[in-house]
């Protein structure tokens, strides 16, 4: 078993060996790298990208990837889908599911992936893909890379090893892991079923947002997002390389693992982050701050200040504001929310919303709290109060979401949830 331990800082240039002396000190590309290895570089973005926004990772690697693709097939690819995909016309206005029950069956991370919705084209690199996973055993013999987006694992009920090119992260509920554009990795189970969500980036990448007036403090610090060591495996027997690439899936047999990469340097890398490490920020005086203020990571988009999509959580915080509806406002937003729920309960949802249950509310489709919330909120006493034991996160993005067909013949989609507002009753006079 590999120890695991991280180097920290988000977007930083990462350096790891598994052996000592093989990473090449002052060249990317010897003619003939320590040894006895392959160079390679895994590109994140165009070579020309600014220096700033450029990712690539180095790599020194027992067999290069140009072996591992080789006769691809074609598989199922069960209930994964890529936008662009209507399947049906789906559901319209405010949607809710209950958390989906595990499966009796063997299923492993990728076997369990399911898309909820989907928006954008992939094949023009902008939308994203809301995935749940269901996983009752461990990838073996196995392994994956997505070349269609990165992978935000967002997990609720369960522990997950990731094995990655780069080296082993183990994520754990209340904490997030980012997969890279194009790495390699396998998902092993810690303690038993896992059950979580999955944003597919097709964009530009997750980054950190600014803070503006905040200032050089608060929300995520880039020195908590931890990236793996090097850790390398150099078995051979049978394996099967699954790649996504333009919606499609396709298999490759091997007859060792890919999973090869003895040492590397670059910033195209996985990370983890431990979402208690998030500074919340928040009004002290009066009025409640738009749900942005609590923006963890943000993929932007062509046009300033309207991403991609944003990564957002409602954490254990301090409500102190005077005279103020605390909850989230009723609001009718140009964004398109898809939300989960990690543990506890959701402050504007008390009841019918349960943790590893989602729901949809897309652009311009009015939400906000259900009735008892608002109850509890108006007539509450304005004392300080910690909000606290809850987590709910937001995959907020400037596209609908288009639910797949799976999602809405799922039994878990609750065909009242609109009546949570149905007791609402004029007040005016």
């Amino acid at each position: 078993m590999v120890d695991l331990v991280y180097t920290s800082g988000f977007g930083n240039e990462h350096a790891a060996e598994a052996v000592p002396g093989a990473l090449p000190v002052g060249q990317n590309n010897p003619q003939k790298p320590p040894l006895g290895l392959y160079s390679e570089q895994l590109s994140g973005t165009a070579f020309t990208a600014p220096r700033g926004e450029n990712r690539r990772t180095w790599m020194y690697r027992i067999r290069p990837s140009v072996l591992h693709v080789h006769d691809l097939r074609p598989v199922d690819a069960g209930l994964i889908r890529t936008a662009p995909a209507r399947e049906t016309e789906p559901p319209i206005g405010q949607l809710r599911w209950d958390p989906i029950p595990m499966p009796a069956e063997p299923l492993t991370w990728l076997e369990g992936l399911r898309t909820i919705g989907t928006n954008g084209d992939v094949h023009g690199h902008y939308g994203m893909a809301a995935h749940v996973y269901l996983a009752t055993k461990s990838m073996t013999d196995t392994s994956v890379y997505d070349a269609d987006g990165e992978l935000l694992i967002v997990p609720q009920d369960g522990a997950l090893r990731m094995v990655t090119e780069c080296g082993i992260l183990e994520v754990a509920p209340g904490e997030i892991c980012l997969i890279p554009r194009g790495m390699k990795f396998r998902v092993e189970l810690v303690d038993g079923p896992a059950r979580g969500y999955v944003c597919e980036n097709y964009g530009a990448y997750f980054e950190l947002p600014e803070r503006g007036p905040i200032g050089a403090n608060g929300m995520a610090n880039a020195r908590d997002f931890l990236a793996p060591v090097a850790a390398y495996e150099d078995t051979d027997g049978p394996h099967t390389l699954f790649v996504k690439f333009d919606g499609r899936l396709f298999a490759s047999d091997l007859d060792h693992s890919p999973l090869d990469v003895v040492a590397w340097h670059g910033n195209h890398v996985p990370y983890k982050y431990d979402l208690d490490r998030y500074n919340t920020m928040g009004s002290i005086s009066f009025d409640h701050p738009d749900p942005s203020i609590f923006t963890v990571l943000t993929a932007p988009s062509d046009r300033p200040g309207t991403a991609n999509v944003d990564f957002v959580i409602f954490p254990d915080r301090w409500l102190v504001a005077e005279h103020t509806f605390r909850p989230p406002y009723y609001h009718v937003n140009i964004m398109s929310e898809f939300m989960g729920l990690i543990h506890g309960i959701y402050d504007a949802k008390l009841e019918g919303f349960s943790a590893g249950g989602f729901s949809l509310h897309n652009g311009y489709w009015p939400h906000g709290p259900d009735a008892e919330a608002f109850a509890a909120a108006t007539t509450h006493d304005l004392s300080p109060q910690k909000l606290a034991g809850t987590l709910a996160f937001m995959f907020e993005t400037r596209y609908p979401l288009i639910p797949t067909m799976y999602a809405s013949s799922l039994p878990a989609l609750q065909e009242d949830y609109q009546e949570v507002w149905s007791a609402l009753r004029r007040m005016f006079g």
